[in-house]
């Protein structure tokens, strides 16, 4: 004996939607993070200096840490708001 699922599934009229925002935000992320990478492979001292009492590479690491918990933070929010456009 088992129980059925928690919620009845059926179509997500946002999907689209939710696909396209979600790879943008990967395109955005994923060029941020490369620009760090890319100081971090032709200048690296750049990295040694100190802001805010930490190197910057510490600080360009909290850094995509936080962007990226803020970009699921809007991405949670808008998909949400679609949803119950587009869902009814």
């Amino acid at each position: 004996m088992g129980h059925g699922p928690a919620v009845k599934l059926g179509k997500d009229n946002a999907s689209g939607f939710k696909t396209r925002l979600g790879v943008w935000m990967f395109v955005l992320y994923t060029i941020v993070y490369a620009i760090f990478v890319a100081i971090n492979a032709t200048s690296p001292k750049s990295m040694q200096n100190i802001l805010f009492g930490q190197t910057a590479a510490v600080v360009w690491g909290f850094g995509l840490i936080g962007f990226a918990l803020v970009l699921a933070v809007i991405y949670n929010h808008l998909c949400t708001k679609a949803e119950a456009k587009l869902n009814g």
